[in-house]
């Protein structure tokens, strides 16, 4: 039972567990620079004006992309 706890969601997306835990990951990490981005333009508004917009908008497509709907029949 435990194994499928870990293996159910990533096969259901089409993904090993450790594909899931590389794409996750990277995700995580992405919208973690995009949040710090965005705490250092609250501060200093003329830093980062750009920048967490750009990622979210990067993880976005990303995150569309690899949906196993989005896949091409």
């Amino acid at each position: 039972m435990a194994a499928n706890m870990f293996t159910r969601h990533p096969a259901e997306s089409g993904e090993t567990y450790n594909g899931h835990l590389r794409f996750a990951s990277s995700v995580g990490f992405q919208l973690i620079l995009a949040g710090l981005a965005a705490l250092v333009h609250a501060v200093f508004p003329f830093l980062c004006q750009t920048t967490a917009s750009r990622l979210l908008t990067r993880v976005h497509h990303r995150v569309m992309a690899a949906r196993p709907e989005a896949a091409p029949d």
